[in-house]
């Protein structure tokens, strides 16, 4: 014991001191307090509304990356707002030729497929044996007129899973149509 306090600084001694004080002093509180044990609600509570900013955070972040390709070919639509109103996980941007010049993450957690696999290809690499013909000719046609629209398609993942996946277009231009912006899920 000696050989312990001469190792301890006068810190060490003042902090254990005031410890051992405090809890002699509350001691008797500890042992007859009732405590409601809800660590996991609260825990929940906390997890859920965390999950909910990392998504914003994320959507923030793909929509300032878009507003940069925007203000770089100068495109007029009101991407804030296609945006807010269209949910998704995977974010695909082509070129007029369908060319994929950029895609977000979501991309690569929903298909499976990297960012540098898919820069270059057209989305048609994602179909497979299932993919209705009449669905890619429908997409083919709504994409000659120039204006927004939605289809549900059967894509394939890398690992060869198919997935039905909505796929929402928007023609993206400045004097003319440059480029598409397609908002994709995974639907049941």
């Amino acid at each position: 014991m000696a050989s312990n306090i001469n190792n301890m600084s006068c810190l060490d001694i003042y902090t254990f001191n005031n410890k051992n004080l405090l809890l002699k002093k509350f001691q008797k509180d500890i042992e007859t307090a009732k405590f409601k044990v809800m660590p996991l609600m609260s825990w929940d509570i906390f997890m859920t509304d965390y999950h909910g900013r990392i998504a914003q955070t994320l959507k923030r972040i793909e929509l300032d990356q878009v507003l940069t390709f925007a203000r770089k070919f100068k495109w007029k639509n009101d991407l804030v707002k296609a945006f807010e109103d269209n949910d998704y996980e995977a974010l695909v941007i082509t070129d007029k030729n369908q060319n994929i010049i950029w895609v977000n993450n979501g991309f690569t957690e929903m298909t499976g497929y990297s960012k540098t696999f898919a820069i270059h290809k057209t989305p048609r690499f994602l179909q497979g044996e299932k993919t209705s013909k009449k669905t890619k000719n429908t997409i083919r046609q709504n994409i000659a007129k120039d204006k927004p629209f939605k289809e549900i398609i059967f894509n394939y993942k890398k690992d060869g899973t198919p997935y039905k996946c909505e796929v929402r277009i928007i023609p993206l231009y400045n004097d003319q149509t440059t480029h598409y912006i397609a908002f994709e899920k995974q639907v049941v």
